[in-house]
């Protein structure tokens, strides 16, 4: 069964009629461009075939009423007076919420339930898929143009004010504004896009190292903070002003922590337009080479890679077929990504597995991924 099934069904048991909408909006992977969202840089994401479902209905008041079928839990809110709270998943429905009151929006209640199939701590965004299907969501019932930059600001506004993350905006962008078949260059200080072709015959694969991290009590500020000072120094408004040139020569005086995570932030913007010319030149294996720097300068300069993580990458670049890998995300665990051959990829598969799990004693999740649109509102 599916996990559009799954929400329609339990929305009819619950309320004795079908949803009048159903939303999705999926999780994404990273495939180049990482910690360079917030330096206002450039990032190559593709929003992949996991994602969350909310089957709903408009109600004639102001009350949120969802019911979480992974949780098995209810969550409520009223929209004229809700405040913060301790309530994990109905905190980013609320962040959502708040951002787009504050914004000026005009928004009805629901009711509705919820379940999603993205991997939850994996760093493939679940948290910004729920913000982005809650945003989909009420504007189905509020009557409120879908416009995605805008819905992804909301969310990221959520994750920063709301829950405590300081993320930048990637995960949002990429969850309401994907297309299938494509990954998505995303300007982060504009917010323009450019959707660009997967290397044909290639597969993207995501391996889920069964690690887990928590990104409001993990190291992510305090890089973010890092890279902020390397920034100043440099007079700019963000790394993405800071071209390599000027940085060799201007690095010295820089302190050694911040220069390490400005160099990765430099370095991994060239990759990632580097990485876009050569998709669009249908050149996997050019691709791939960019991916493993990328992984080794995340590994060593900017410090966020893992024992599991490195474990994995070495693993997948070790087989055949596998043109290149690196972890994603905002790292100290969660997944990896590489691109492989299509032709080659169950053998791929089965090897890192197996081996991953010889060397480490942890079972991972490898998942296959296609690329789809970002959220969308689907008939109930």
């Amino acid at each position: 069964m599916t996990v559009h099934q799954k929400v329609s069904q339990a929305f009819k048991a619950q309320f004795g009629q079908s949803p009048a909408v159903v939303v999705r909006a999926p999780g994404r992977v990273n495939l180049i461009g990482e910690h360079t969202d917030y330096n206002d840089g450039f990032v190559l994401p593709m929003a992949i075939d996991r994602a969350v479902w909310i089957a709903l209905r408009p109600r004639s008041d102001t009350r949120v009423r969802i019911y979480s079928l992974d949780y098995d839990s209810h969550g409520d809110f009223d929209l004229t007076d809700f405040a913060k709270a301790d309530d994990g998943w109905l905190e980013y429905i609320k962040g959502t919420a708040w951002a787009m009151q504050q914004a000026g929006q005009t928004l009805s209640g629901w009711e509705g339930v919820l379940a999603g199939d993205v991997p939850l701590g994996a760093g493939l965004s679940s948290s910004a898929a729920l913000e982005m299907a809650s945003a989909r969501a009420f504007t189905a019932v509020s009557d409120l143009k879908w416009q995605p930059s805008a819905m992804a600001l909301f969310g990221q506004q959520a994750e920063n004010h709301w829950v405590g993350v300081n993320c930048g905006i990637m995960d949002q962008m990429i969850s309401a504004a994907g297309r299938a078949g494509h990954a998505l260059l995303i300007d982060c200080r504009s917010l323009e896009t450019e959707a660009v072709p997967l290397p044909p015959d290639s597969v993207v694969v995501v391996m889920d190292t069964a690690t887990r991290r928590g990104l409001v009590d993990s190291a992510y500020n305090e890089r973010r903070a890092q890279c902020e000072e390397a920034a100043a120094y440099f007079g700019v408004k963000a790394l993405r002003d800071v071209d390599l040139l000027t940085f060799e020569a201007r690095a010295a005086g820089l302190n050694p922590l911040p220069r390490k995570r400005a160099r990765h932030v430099i370095n991994e913007n060239d990759r990632t337009m580097a990485a876009v010319a050569a998709m669009w030149a249908d050149d996997a294996v050019t691709f791939g080479r960019l991916m493993n720097a990328s992984h080794i300068s995340l590994r060593d300069d900017f410090e966020v890679s893992s024992t599991e993580l490195n474990i994995m990458v070495e693993l997948a670049q070790a087989q055949g077929g596998c043109y290149g890998a690196r972890m994603t995300g905002g790292g100290f665990g969660g997944c990896a990504v590489a691109l492989v051959c299509s032709t080659q990829v169950g053998e791929f598969a089965a090897e890192v597995t197996d081996v991953y799990q010889l060397k480490t004693r942890l079972e991972p999740n490898i998942y296959i991924c296609q690329a789809t649109n970002g959220a969308e509102l689907i008939a109930g």
